[in-house]
């Protein structure tokens, strides 16, 4: 069996390369430096399947992965719940009172706020979490520190001045495996994603909700994004249980194909679980 080809963003040692590893332990993994990136790699066919972050249990939703979702002909394929544990790493033999600013992805800045304000540590954004480490060693940057994965810290060879640095312990990200492949059979334990649009009229997205109400099907997020093309009309995004093999999830969108302006199936999957 060919080895499995798998494109995420960021350095070795990101946490989406982590997370491609939990779904894919001998997986060939691609670097990419954007979302973008990822998402052209997987439609070009360079890569089977990519793993890319959608929200994040302390900062909430990526924006991007949205919009990108909605363009793409690509299909989410699984989930994956990736424990997320910062590190502020530095060059060896820096200690802790030389550091005057911090180099991370945004969303890992946000994710460590309080405890950089404690510190009086300046945040600089970056592309990416493992790429903040390559950048303060390649340039050897003294009085600068990364936040980023104790995996990027020893792939390095960088150093470890505090670990957990998080400022919620109980720090998620929710990961989507995309491939150009069919839905993966039931298992018992799945979900669906869509996208949907409504008429911009009173009552319209209840009586959507109300579809789900009456199959009791559990809804488990819904999110809005600008349409772009009209101001103030929105795509909505839900994630729900169940695959669309059900019978009761087909009825469920024969039934929104009538109330809804456009939907799309982004596809159904095993739900990923928390480790």
């Amino acid at each position: 069996m060919a080895t499995q080809r798998v494109a995420f963003q960021g350095e070795p040692g990101a946490y989406g390369e982590m997370a491609a590893l939990d779904y894919f332990p001998r997986a060939n993994l691609l670097p990419a430096k954007s979302f973008q990136n990822v998402f052209e790699i997987l439609e070009s066919g360079k890569a089977d399947f990519a793993v890319v972050p959608i929200e994040n249990s302390i900062e909430g939703s990526i924006n991007e992965i949205y919009d990108l979702l909605f363009k793409t002909s690509m299909m989410v394929y699984g989930e994956i719940h990736q424990r997320i544990r910062h590190c502020l790493i530095v060059n060896p033999g820096i200690e802790e009172s030389t550091v005057r600013c911090v180099y991370s992805h945004a969303q890992a800045l946000a994710q460590c706020r309080i405890y950089l304000q404690k510190k009086s540590l300046e945040p600089v954004p970056t592309y990416d979490t493992a790429g903040a480490v390559k950048l303060i060693k390649q340039e050897k940057m003294m009085e600068a520190a990364a936040i980023a994965s104790k995996r990027a810290a020893n792939l390095y060879g960088m150093k470890i001045l505090e670990e957990g640095i998080e400022d919620k312990k109980n720090n998620y990200t929710r990961f989507l495996v995309l491939s150009k492949a069919h839905a993966p059979k039931p298992t018992g334990h799945d979900g669906t994603s869509i996208i949907f649009s409504v008429r911009h009229i009173p009552g319209a997205l209840y009586s959507i909700l109300e579809e789900f109400a009456k199959r009791r099907i559990n809804l488990t997020k819904i999110e809005s994004r600008p349409t772009k093309e009209v101001p103030w009309e929105y795509n909505f995004y839900v994630d729900f249980e169940g695959h669309s093999h059900d019978k009761e999830v087909k009825e469920l969108i024969r039934a929104l194909e009538k109330k809804t302006l456009f939907i799309k199936i982004l596809g159904s999957y095993k739900r990923g679980r928390f480790h």
